[in-house]
């Protein structure tokens, strides 16, 4: 490490971070980092490209009642530069852009103020920004936000986000017409003549390398000559939209690097940040950091750097909430408060006892409905999971008022509790025992799959290898793969997918996706699937109760009937729900829902029974439903045998 301290070197169109380490250049007043230079690469962003289309800030925005999730693209640049702090250990810049009444409906009605801060002996930097609505301004909506870093196509090869997801990237010039052919929509290519044989026949997509939010702490780039690393670590997701379980991009060919604050990927129109006349706001994004490293004496192995990284990063997470932010938007650890408790479960058609909530998710989000946690955009978020016995703690929390939420593995549905929590700065909030009873009415008949909120449980075909991204052959996330929409028709030609309880495996004969079926005129029919089970008596004076749980939806519509597939008179429509996109975008998951139908029990027999789930929408290879966990629960009053139980 450099025992230079960190100068600042102001210059007409320029400002310079250097702290020995490395040197960040960054445009005046626009706050674009056009330079980095580190461990003997002059400059290890995008040469080639514009100097504004390097390292940026940027945003998509629209007018408030716009249709659809498209709107302006802004390169957020700053109008105004300003030393917040500077000495020997630590520099902090300010960029800023405020609005007025005269930049209506050409620039976002937000004050921005985009931070850069360089520490003495960091092999790195932060950036973090604060956005500011003020009531007196224009409504707008949000589409997304996010911290984009181009890199140099000639030197950043090698790309990592997870111990099972890292491999060498084609270059961004495979892309191109000539070399490739586009898919289905623009994002995925056929590579059919790269620079590089060995990508030859494969598929690239951004999409395959998303990543939900509680597993998105570090991605980045490696370069092998000479050995550099270039990585976005984000310590914190209670600056992220959506909770936990938001899937986001993150790195992909370019070479590129995203670290995305907001995005309505995988849940549509549904999580637009949508701004109302009158309505103030006020949220930090970030701090991240942006790490480099290299090998000590250029020797060893460079892709061991991504390991280097991991531990930066488990370093980063522990440091949160950093103590170096100048803002006093951004609240320090003693400004801060905690709350912890013990969820359980009750469900005695599972356990006498209450059953402690091992691995459940428990968050504070501002106040909501139950479950609104997934579709809130505008607060902060906290969460945690419990331990084998259901304790949690909740540390570091920004003052203001939340509820608290949490779901649990192995069970259906959401839990809130519903009185509000304010932590205050300093203050522990001990919540005690919580219970939460998932929906439930009768005992369980039978039940297909596992809830816990994805369909990975149930079956993923191989790829066309015609359309194959090596990474995911023979990987457990191979639903990443381009293109199994179009495998569900060529495993069922002649039919749509039967399932018998008792006899089918959900792992093997369950579909991980209800989608349409194509037609030899190159037009979609949608798809029936049917559910057999018996039923020893069927109360004709009671009421059964489906539990529909799914795992997303894309512009369908789910029907359910009952031993007549032709019943006009439906147990059950959804309506048409759902803008997840997760066929198409290579995902398992979307946004959760859960729905309880009815019924009743002059419409099973005694014997054979049949439930048809229709997913009847059909314009499009990418409308349909993902399952998470169906059951049917008999009577109340029917045989109450416990079911066996198992944490999953």
């Amino acid at each position: 490490m450099s025992s230079q301290g960190v100068q600042l070197d102001i210059q007409d169109k320029y400002v310079v971070l250097d702290n020995g380490i490395l040197q960040v250049t960054i445009s005046n007043p626009d706050g674009i980092v056009t330079g980095i230079q580190y461990n003997g690469i002059d400059n290890l962003l995008a040469v080639e490209n514009d100097e504004a289309d390097r390292g940026y800030w940027d945003l998509v925005w629209n007018l408030s009642g716009s249709k659809g999730t498209k709107g302006k693209f802004d390169r957020i640049e700053a109008t105004s530069f300003e030393v917040i702090v500077e000495n020997e250990d630590h520099v902090e810049l300010s960029f800023t852009r405020m609005w007025d009444s005269s930049l209506e409906g050409k620039v976002v009605p937000l004050n921005i103020d985009k931070r850069f801060v360089m520490l003495r002996n960091s092999s790195g930097f932060y950036t973090y920004a604060i956005y500011e609505h003020s009531k007196e301004w224009p409504a707008f909506n949000l589409d997304r936000f996010r911290v984009a870093f181009k890199l140099r196509k000639d030197k950043f090869h090698y790309m990592a986000m997870a111990d099972n997801r890292r491999r060498y990237m084609p270059l961004p010039d495979d892309r191109l017409p000539y070399r490739s052919q586009t898919l289905a929509y623009p994002e995925a290519v056929l590579l059919v003549d790269p620079l590089e044989p060995e990508f030859r026949g494969e598929v690239d997509d951004k999409y395959q390398y998303s990543c939900e939010n509680k597993d998105n702490r570090v991605h980045g780039w490696i370069c092998t000559d000479p050995p550099v690393g270039f990585w976005q670590i984000t310590p914190s997701d209670e600056f992220r939209s959506a909770g936990p379980l938001k899937q986001n991009l993150t790195s992909h060919v370019g070479p590129t690097t995203l670290a995305v604050m907001h995005s309505v990927h995988y849940s549509g129109e549904d999580l637009l940040l949508k701004f109302g006349t009158g309505e103030p706001w006020k949220k930090v994004f970030g701090p991240i950091f942006i790490y480099l490293n290299s090998l000590s004496n250029g020797g060893g192995d460079p892709l061991s750097l991504w390991e280097d990284a991991k531990e930066q990063m488990t370093i980063e997470v522990q440091c949160w909430p950093y103590n170096f932010p100048a803002s006093e938007d951004f609240p320090l650890s003693d400004q801060r408060g905690n709350v912890s408790g013990r969820l359980l479960v009750k469900d005695r058609y599972v356990c006498d006892e209450n059953i402690p909530a091992n691995g459940a998710y428990v968050g504070l989000a501002p106040p909501g409905d139950v479950g609104s946690w997934q579709s809130e955009v505008k607060g902060y978020q906290f969460w945690t999971r419990t331990d084998e016995d259901g304790y949690f703690c909740i540390n570091n929390i920004r003052t203001g008022d939340y509820n608290l939420y949490a779901w649990v593995p192995g069970f259906i549905g959401d839990y809130r509790y519903d009185v509000i929590i304010t932590p205050n700065a300093g203050y522990d909030i001990y919540m005690g025992d919580l219970v939460y009873e998932p929906p439930r009415d009768g005992p369980t008949l039978w039940e297909i799959g596992i809830p816990d909120r994805t369909a990975a449980e149930f079956y993923v075909p191989d790829s066309n290898p015609k359309y194959n991204n090596n990474l995911y052959v023979n990987h457990p996330d191979r639903f990443r793969q381009y293109g199994l929409w179009e495998r569900y028709a060529e495993l069922y030609p002649d039919g749509d997918l039967v399932y018998t309880v008792g006899v089918s495996d959900y792992t093997k004969d369950w579909f991980f996706a209800q989608v349409t079926r194509k037609k030899d005129d190159n037009t979609y029919q949608g798809t029936t699937w049917q559910i057999n089970f018996k039923l020893d008596c069927a109360d004709e004076s009671e009421t059964y109760r489906l539990r529909l749980a799914l795992a997303t939806a894309h512009a369908s519509e789910l029907q359910v009937r009952a031993n007549d597939p032709d019943a006009i008179s439906l147990l059950f429509s959804s309506g048409q729900i759902g803008k997840d996109n997760t066929i198409a975008r290579h995902g398992i998951h979307g946004l959760y829902r859960l729905y309880n139908v009815d019924i009743p029990g002059n419409l099973l027999l005694e014997g054979d029974n049949t439930i048809f789930l229709t997913q009847s929408k059909s314009t499009s290879p990418f409308q349909g439903i993902m399952y998470d966990y169906i059951r049917l629960e008999g009577p109340a009053s029917s045989n109450e045998n416990k079911v066996e139980f198992s944490f999953h």
